[in-house]
């Protein structure tokens, strides 16, 4: 989620600074909308159809997984509980292009060890990928908006992220020192180097193509529109349908949880939406429901600008050790997972996409680009479970939606849109033969053994860029000494 103002292209008319401003007036309008009543929820519009012969090819909205078998069957009985961590604002690159893990496509790096990645400034001067000074991170930088997002796109070069908004910072990345938690996990489980974003685009639309399939135009992180639902559900819809239990556990009451991204879902359910607390309780008990979404506290230690990384770190590892501590872990399947890029490098340009309706992009600037055509950035997955598939990276598009699908895949439920009706289930990173993880031991994360860390948000996130990582452009061979 951006800290910054809205863009020209931003798709709501009202211009909010912040994400707890953003926050405060969704909430007004959650408000609003309930006092309406029911009568006030619609349909949102779409636009034109596509002609079929474009998806016919294709799996379709409303088919199953499995066309023989019953709606709601249970076709995964070793996975009883499915959790999604999804915290905010990072690549691939920038968290995990360190790792150094056999057969997973990180940096590369240069006879020095340091990184090779570069982006160029509009001046032709380079900057450099370099380790960040601190955990924390500038305020209102690097950008996300669908605007720059493309602009660091550029058509596949990944190389406007330093022309962009985003800015040097851009090219900063941590290492194994900083989030030790988070590389320990990588490296003993399953990771995904090339699970993406589902759009090009900032934390609310991406956050609805995890419900949903699709963002309903949605490209920004602009106020949704309290009678927007889309056409066929959200996955939470579905599993409603089938009484198959699911909890949003939140981390603060009076912030935007993501099922508030779609008022009306949030209003008719507000019994599963509950406190962090509960998760513990859950976990501790054995009882956590079928599926379930756990948000950080998105002011505090969900990994936004300008938080430091190492308070999202020390709230995932409380989760995950939860987890894993439970008498529940043997049938658990843990996702972690970021929502979008939060405008930092990424080198692995993201590939097309199956568009998952005709609704075009929402932006009164014009700037359609291809649509919903396109994954956004790569963003870190591991799959922590005692049926992980060990030694594995996996090589399979992802994006959100694979969350869907794979929802969707264990209880054969039908797809909402065609992005989800096609997106991989995530299965291969599962080995369900046999558990290969009992009880797992992880490093603890950097906020127990140097509390220091914090330091930088009373001092700042240190100089950025840092000395030496920009240099001037090589003259071509042959050309004229200036």
């Amino acid at each position: 989620m951006s800290k910054q103002p809205s863009s020209p292209d931003s798709n709501t008319s009202t211009k909010v600074g912040s994400g707890a401003s953003r926050r405060r007036l969704l909430q007004g309008a959650l408000l609003a909308g309930a006092a309406a009543g029911t009568g006030a929820w619609r349909m949102a519009p779409g636009g034109a159809p596509e002609p079929a012969s474009v998806h016919a090819h294709l799996r379709q909205p409303g088919s199953r997984p499995y066309p023989g078998r019953a709606e709601g069957a249970d076709t995964i009985p070793q996975i009883k509980h499915i959790v999604v961590l999804m915290m905010e604002n990072h690549s691939y690159d920038n968290k995990l292009g360190m790792l150094k893990r056999p057969g997973a496509d990180g940096f590369t790096f240069g006879a020095n060890g340091k990184p090779t990645a570069t982006n160029p400034y509009a001046n032709g001067n380079i900057q450099h990928a370099f380790r960040m000074p601190t955990t924390c991170q500038i305020s209102g930088k690097p950008s996300q908006t669908w605007h720059d997002s493309h602009t660091s796109f550029d058509n596949g070069k990944n190389d406007g992220f330093v022309k962009s908004a985003s800015g040097a910072v851009s090219m900063g990345y941590w290492q194994w020192a900083d989030q030790p938690f988070y590389y320990s996990v990588a490296k003993q489980f399953p990771i995904a180097d090339r699970y993406f974003s589902s759009l090009l685009g900032q934390t609310f639309p991406n956050r609805r193509f995890l419900m949903s399939g699709t963002s309903m135009g949605m490209v920004n992180d602009g106020v949704p529109n309290p009678i927007d639902y889309p056409k066929n559900g959200t996955i939470f819809d579905a599993l409603n349908k089938h009484r198959i239990g699911w909890k949003d556990y939140c981390s603060l009451g009076k912030v935007l949880t993501t099922t508030e991204l779609y008022p009306r879902l949030y209003l008719d359910n507000l019994s599963k939406i509950v406190s962090i607390d509960h998760f513990y309780r859950d976990a501790a008990a054995g009882t956590l429901p079928s599926f379930s979404l756990v948000e950080p506290n998105y002011v505090l230690n969900s990994e936004e600008d300008p938080q430091s990384i190492a308070l999202g770190e020390d709230f995932a590892a409380r989760i995950i050790n939860a987890v894993i501590a439970g008498p529940a872990w043997k049938n658990t399947m843990l996702i972690w997972t970021y929502d979008e890029n939060g405008g930092y490098y990424d080198h692995v340009p993201p590939p097309a996409a199956i568009a998952p309706d005709s609704i075009p992009p929402d932006t009164p600037g014009g700037d359609h680009y291809n649509g919903f055509h396109q994954y956004g950035f790569r963003v870190p997955c591991a799959v922590i479970s005692p049926w992980a598939r060990p030694d594995y990276v996996s090589h399979e598009v992802f994006d959100h939606t694979s969350i869907c699908s794979l929802v969707e895949h264990k209880w054969n439920l039908p797809a909402m849109t065609h992005r989800d009706a096609n997106a991989s289930p995530m299965l291969d990173m599962l080995d369900l033969s046999s558990p290969a993880f009992h009880r797992p031991t992880l490093a603890r994360p950097l906020l127990d053994t140097d509390p220091k860390t914090l330091t930088c948000q009373v001092t700042g996130p240190g100089t950025i860029p840092p000395p030496g990582s920009v240099t001037k452009p090589k003259k071509a061979a042959g050309s004229a000494e200036g």
